[in-house]
C-alpha cells in the first residue's frame, strides 16, 4: 500500500486493539466463535454506549475517520450532534464503511442475513463498485461490521473468511443492533459516506473527492427495530449536513450542489418510518435518492467557491425523534 492508498483493515485493527483493552468500561462483550473468530458485542447481549458506537464508526472507517459526539445549538430540542471528517473520503466512506456487502446462509427460520460494512470488504472486494473506485486492500487482519443483533454461524464465518483470505482466526467481527446506543451512533456517523455514495451515483468522479465533514444530531434510540431506524435514517435525511472538498471545474462542483441533498427526491417530507411502512416494508421501493443529507456545501478548491443545496428541516427532525 502506497501513503495515498492506506490499508483500512491495519488501521481498523489497531483500533479493535484499544476498544478491547477498555471492554469493561465500554460495556462490550469480546468472545471467541465456534469458527474460531473474535467476536464483539457492542449492544445485542450488553449495553454498550455512546463511546462504544463512536469508536465503532471510526473502526468501520478503516481508521481514516475522526468521528466526535458534542452538544450544537443547531436543534433546539436535540442539543447533541455527531461529526464526521475524513481525508480519505473515497476509501474511508466507499470502500470501507459502506454497507454493501451481501451475507446470507440457511433458509426458513434458522436463515441469516446482514449487510456487511467495514473493512473486510476491501479484502473480499465482491461488490461491483470496487471496479470504480480502484482501491484494493492487502492485510492479514479482517475487519467486518453487521448492523445486527446476533452474529453470523460458523458457516457463514468460514466463508466469509475463505473470501478475505485469511484465517477465521485473524477475522474480528463487530455488531451492534439498530436499537441498541452503539448502533444508533455507528450508524448516523454515516452521514459523508451516504454524500459520498450518492456523488457515486450521480457520476461525479470519485477521485475529485478529496475532503468530507459531516453532521447530524444524535437521536434517542427506540427498542422497536423500524422507529430505531426511521430515526437513524431521519438524523441525516432532515438533519444531516456535509461540506466536500473537490478539484476541478466549479461548474462541476455547483451542479453537484444542486443535485446531492436529500430535497431532490420524490420520497422527500416524511419520517423514514413512515416511507418504510407505505412500501410495505421493501427498502428497494424507497427512491435511492433520498438516502443523502438534508443541506450540502460543495467548495471548489482551485476557485475558492462554495455551493449549498438543501436545507436541515427542524419540523421533521422533531417528528421524528418524538
Amino acid at each position: 500500500m502506497s501513503a495515498s492508498h492506506p490499508s483500512v483493515n491495519a488501521g481498523a485493527a489497531a483500533l479493535v486493539t484499544a476498544l478491547v483493552e477498555r471492554r469493561e468500561a465500554l460495556r462490550v462483550a469480546v468472545t471467541t466463535g465456534a469458527a474460531g473468530e473474535h467476536l464483539i458485542d457492542l449492544g445485542a447481549a450488553v449495553q454498550g454506549g455512546t463511546e462504544a458506537g463512536r469508536r465503532l464508526a471510526e473502526i468501520c472507517m478503516g481508521g481514516l475517520g475522526r468521528v466526535a459526539i458534542a452538544s450544537d445549538p443547531t436543534l433546539a430540542r436535540w442539543p447533541f450532534s455527531l461529526t464526521v471528517a475524513t481525508s480519505q473520503p473515497v476509501i474511508a466512506c466507499l470502500a470501507s464503511q459502506y454497507a454493501g456487502w451481501h451475507l446470507g446462509h440457511g433458509e426458513g427460520e434458522t436463515s441469516y442475513f446482514a449487510m456487511g460494512s467495514g473493512p473486510a470488504r476491501a479484502l473480499a472486494a465482491q461488490e461491483a463498485i470496487y471496479k470504480d473506485l480502484g482501491y484494493g486492500d492487502q492485510s492479514g487482519e479482517a475487519v467486518l461490521v453487521l448492523e445486527t443483533d446476533r452474529p453470523p454461524p460458523p458457516d457463514l464465518v468460514r466463508r466469509i473468511a475463505e473470501d478475505c483470505a485469511v484465517a477465521p482466526e485473524r477475522l474480528t467481527i463487530l455488531y451492534a443492533p439498530t436499537q441498541s446506543l452503539a448502533g444508533t451512533v455507528q450508524i448516523v456517523a454515516r452521514v459523508v459516506e451516504v454524500a459520498l455514495h450518492k456523488a457515486h451515483a450521480l457520476e461525479f468522479p470519485l477521485e475529485r473527492i478529496v475532503e468530507g465533514l459531516g453532521a447530524a444530531p444524535l437521536p434517542p434510540p427506540h427498542p422497536d427495530f423500524i422507529t430505531a431506524m426511521g430515526r437513524t435514517n431521519d438524523a441525516v435525511i432532515y438533519g444531516g449536513r456535509v461540506q466536500l472538498c473537490v478539484t476541478g471545474p466549479a461548474d462541476d462542483a455547483r451542479h453537484l450542489a444542486e443535485q446531492l441533498s436529500s430535497r431532490n427526491s420524490k420520497d422527500y417530507g416524511t419520517p423514514f418510518g413512515d416511507i418504510f411502512r407505505a412500501y410495505n416494508g421493501d427498502f428497494y421501493k424507497i427512491d435511492p435518492m433520498l438516502f443523502s443529507p438534508a443541506e450540502v456545501m460543495v467548495v471548489a478548491l482551485e476557485t475558492g467557491e462554495c455551493f449549498r443545496g438543501g436545507g436541515i428541516d427542524p419540523a421533521l427532525v422533531d417528528k421524528s425523534f418524538g
